[in-house]
């Protein structure tokens, strides 16, 4: 199978809808292409749809002080993108695009790796909706899930020391993106985007990393990082 063409099978959208309504979601649906560093969308555009990731990785960022960015989280393939952006106009959550009548992304999403996505537009989405109940369930969930994960987020962010945060940060990135064959995180993130999950500096992830690589805490080779003691990580994020 072309890794480009979804299978109306694996996306979140296709696993909750009836069998009969992946023939329009294969009508209504435009799968894309995204390569690694390229936005999927951009905070300020307007929301047209949302996005169903096929495979590949993003991440969900803003700007934040001093011309850092903050990631608010990441998505892999299966997941959801552009939800945030969601319902914002008029009789929705309100916010900065409803003023205008046009709701507008607060965030950007931005490709990890090679990503494949499938764009459904705002009017099919809430017709499959209103045609799935188990859909609509299912998003509710997830809704519900992604804002306790957002205030966990803030309350770590607020009350955790620098070195808990960033420890949490890579017991989150690992359980995100789970271990390879060798025991290291799936996924080669840079120090700069750990240090905007943890709501911290590049040169102070840079300094700990040094630190934990020589107490043997973890093993790095470039972008590539093995958690060694993890129980210690776990009690400086106070898991």
């Amino acid at each position: 199978m072309n890794e480009l063409t979804c299978d109306l099978t694996r996306c979140f959208l296709c696993r909750n809808c009836i069998p009969a309504w992946k023939e329009l979601i294969a009508l209504k649906k435009k799968t894309l292409s995204i390569k690694k560093g390229k936005m999927l969308f951009r905070q300020g555009e307007k929301v047209e749809g949302i996005f169903f990731l096929y495979s590949g990785a993003v991440k969900i960022h803003a700007p934040w002080a001093d011309g850092r960015e903050i990631i608010f989280r990441f998505a892999r393939g299966g997941e959801i993108a552009g939800h945030r952006g969601l319902w914002a106009g008029p009789g929705g959550a309100g916010g900065e695009g409803s003023a205008r009548g046009t709701a507008l992304y607060p965030i950007s999403a931005t490709a990890l790796e090679d990503t494949t996505a499938c764009f459904v537009p705002n009017e099919f989405l809430e017709a499959s909706l209103k045609a799935n109940p188990s859909l609509s369930y299912t998003l509710m969930h997830f809704y519900a899930a992604e804002l306790q994960k957002a205030e966990k987020r803030m309350r770590d962010l607020t009350h955790l020391e620098v070195k808990g945060r960033i420890a949490n940060a890579l017991l989150d990135i690992e359980e995100i993106f789970g271990r390879d064959t060798e025991g290291r995180i799936a996924m080669n993130l840079t120090r700069q985007d750990i240090a905007a999950y943890a709501g911290t500096t590049y040169e102070t992830v840079f300094k700990l990393f040094n630190e934990w690589t020589a107490e043997a805490v973890l093993v790095t080779a470039g972008k590539e990082i093995t958690l060694v003691q993890r129980e210690l990580l776990a009690r400086w994020a106070r898991r």
